[in-house]
């Protein structure tokens, strides 16, 4: 099994919205992947509450049977198409990808 988590700090202001308004519509969007992705056994997004300076403000915890079904999520048409939302509202992003 892989685990894929991904945590993004948002920009301030971006696409028309505020933090709080684009980190739930990243939610939205990403728990929207639940059942399209072969291979995809589990997927949870969290939004921060602490607010530091050093938090990220949403981040994906997910697991996949392999590397491959990791492989084909990122090519996947429902992910790809969370994409450009994302990249238009992020300011940074940190990835982390292991076997259990």
């Amino acid at each position: 099994m892989v685990r894929h988590i991904v945590m993004w700090k948002l920009k301030d202001h971006a696409e028309g919205a505020d933090r709080a308004s684009n980190a739930q519509k990243i939610k939205d969007l990403l728990e929207g992947l639940r059942g399209q992705i072969p291979g995809l056994l589990h997927i949870e997004i969290g939004i921060d509450f602490s607010a530091t300076h050093q938090s990220a403000d949403v981040v994906l915890f997910s697991e996949f049977v392999s590397r491959a079904a990791l492989d084909a999520y990122h090519q996947h048409p429902a992910h790809v198409a969370t994409k450009d939302f994302i990249g238009a509202v992020r300011e940074s992003r940190t990835v982390a990808d292991y076997e259990v």
